[in-house]
């Protein structure tokens, strides 16, 4: 059995690979299931799958050339952007077959242009608000969630351009064809949704309001704690490698406790050493110092201080968390059974080490005491199996009792190694959720602002994805889901993508109501139109983010699943939630963007 952090470096550098292989496949095979099904028509699956595997190709060839690697939180961009890429083009076909079946006798390049123009300034600011979702993460202050940030933003921008140029270009060498009618379970969902809106609006309202309620009781038990074995199925080997080594050699993670002497000994050292000076010439200085030896230096290495040691020793080794404790006590218990058992004194001590083989010492002395004598270090391991296992309460538990217990200063002891690194990684998420939640909703307001001039509008489109993200927190907090550096993104991701169906709906329900100012019909022709096309693409990344439960990787099976639930929990707010507040607050076509507002669907 193999384990260890060299092993579990090893495994995410494996699953990185199967990941990419298996989710890129998956996905594209899905997609072209998908649109098959969806829209009956060869051409409506090889121009969207062209402009997503363009895209995909295009990252994979930046990506190699400026040597970026792949990690094991960016290794699902492969799935991101296609599907990404593929609900743009939806958006432009749903809207193409539109306005065919209205304009039957259209050319085939007016149609193009027609499609193009009206679907050119939602999809840009759908694009935004995802570039903005995906950028709020290089603030997170940890390397590969803000690589993948980067390399999502410079995806998304390279699938914006690719599908309002390859689509139109490859649709224009195409001959026209008659539409072929919707698919008869789209009108059923989404008129059931427009009826629902119009019998139940104030019960949906109450309904989301009890939901707000329950979310924020949900995120208040939010945790960031987990075990490196929680990372792995049980099937795994690094799963079943760890497991063995904790119950049969010791434990796995290495902590690291390294505690200095007493400030006011160095001190005293110092001043000493200076008397010292003043007062002996150098040669007699050096063989005092020799005469004394380390014993009578040192702060640590002599008799006086290795009851402390011990004591050290003992407690680190008694904590149900830990196993197998090394330190300078392991050393002096060695040194005195082969003093038989004898009581060790100063000058044996001081004799010992300077006997001692250089490479003996260096397995037995130097790794646990400075070369001075006056730092000592703890080599610990702890139980990654161990349910119980929490590593900030350990951690601190453990520095409460060195210090209030045993007596040193907060600056003596210094806590170090692989488990502090992975959790100082894992205390930060939860100031990172924060920040990347903030600065996405400042920024997609600032844009929706831009682009209805309109607070109250900026307002009404983000409550619904909000509504989805903390729905999606809660339930994480719910079934005491930690946020890992997979989950940690999966609030901004959400609001970011899920706005763009936001964007579509308003922009359409914004020319609808100037026909007849009757909200009813507005919505009821939103959900026939615009609505099919959010059906197709939230299905889409629905699907999308669920193949990611194919993973060997716990993280990214919990950010598959939660960010697909998320996604429908969007979808269904958007086409319920966001029309209620669009009548409820008298939204009108005064709000529509630039010249929109005159054109005739």
């Amino acid at each position: 059995h193999l384990g260890g952090v060299l092993m579990i470096a090893s495994d995410m550098v494996d699953f990185i690979r199967h990941d990419l292989m298996v989710f890129g496949v998956a996905v594209v095979c899905f997609v072209i299931v998908m649109l098959a099904v969806s829209f009956g028509s060869t051409r409506w699956v090889v121009l969207p799958m062209a402009c997503c595997l363009a895209t995909v190709v295009f990252m994979f060839g930046y990506l190699g050339i400026v040597q970026w690697r792949v990690t094991v939180v960016s290794s699902n961009f492969t799935s991101l952007l296609v599907i990404i890429t593929l609900s743009l083009t939806v958006h432009l076909i749903v809207r193409f077959r539109e306005l065919q079946a209205q304009c039957p006798d259209a050319t085939q390049s007016g149609l193009i242009l027609e499609t193009m123009k009206s679907k050119a300034l939602p999809c840009l600011y759908t694009v935004l608000t995802t570039i903005v979702a995906f950028g709020s993460l290089v603030l997170s202050g940890i390397r590969p969630v803000i690589d993948f940030g980067w390399m999502m933003t410079i995806g998304i921008s390279a699938g914006f351009l690719l599908s309002f140029t390859l689509f139109p270009a490859g649709l224009m060498l195409l001959r026209p064809v008659s539409p072929k009618a919707e698919r008869k379970y789209i009108n059923v969902l989404t008129d059931s949704l427009a009826t629902l809106i119009e019998r139940h609006g104030y019960k949906i309202l109450l309904v989301f309001v009890v939901i707000v309620v329950l979310s924020a009781i949900g995120v208040s038990r939010l945790t960031v704690e987990n075990r490196f074995i929680d990372h792995f199925k049980d099937t795994t080997e690094i799963y079943r490698g760890m497991e063995t080594i904790d119950r049969k050699l010791g434990g796995t993670s290495p902590l690291d406790i390294i505690i200095d002497a007493d400030a006011d000994f160095l001190t005293s050292r110092v001043e000493g050493e200076e008397e010292e000076e003043d007062t002996f010439e150098d040669a007699f200085e050096d063989e005092s110092q020799d005469d004394v030896g380390l014993s009578g230096t040192s702060y640590w290495y002599n008799t006086y201080r290795s009851d402390t040691v011990d004591t050290i020793h003992e407690y680190l080794e008694e904590l149900p968390e830990t196993g197998k404790t090394l330190s300078l006590s392991t050393t002096m218990n060695l040194f005195q059974h082969l003093n038989d058992d004898k009581a060790l004194d100063d000058f044996t001590l001081s004799l010992i080490y300077k006997k001692l083989p250089e490479d003996v010492k260096q397995s037995l002395v130097d790794p646990y005491l400075s070369e001075d004598g006056n730092q000592i270090r703890f080599a610990v391991r702890l139980f990654e199996s161990n349910p119980s296992l929490r590593r900030n309460d350990l951690l601190e538990k453990i520095r409460r009792h060195l210090v209030d217990n045993i007596g040193f200063s907060d600056e003596q002891v210094h806590l170090t190694g692989m488990v502090v690194l992975y959790n100082n990684t894992l205390q930060s998420l939860y100031r990172s959720l924060i920040q990347t939640i903030e600065v996405v909703f400042l920024a997609i307001m600032l844009m929706f602002m831009t682009l209805f001039r309109s607070l109250k509008l900026a307002v009404i489109a983000i409550i619904p994805n909000l509504v989805a993200a903390a729905m999606v927190l809660a339930l994480m907090g719910w079934m005491r889901i930690p946020l890992d550096v997979m989950t940690i993104t999966i609030a901004a991701i959400t609001v970011g993508i899920a706005v763009d169906n936001a964007i579509h709906y308003i922009h359409r329900f914004l020319i609808e109501i100037e026909r007849e100012r009757d909200y009813k019909a507005a919505i009821r022709r939103c959900h026939s139109s615009v609505g099919h096309a959010m059906y197709y693409t939230s299905i889409t990344i629905i699907v999308g983010f669920s193949i990611l439960a194919l993973s060997n990787f716990i993280p990214t099976i919990y950010f598959g699943l939660l960010t697909g639930f998320a996604m429908g929990v969007a979808l269904v707010a958007n086409l319920t939630l966001l029309p209620i507040l669009l009548v409820l607050f008298k939204v009108g076509s005064n709000h529509l963007p630039g010249k929109v507002a005159t054109q005739s669907i």
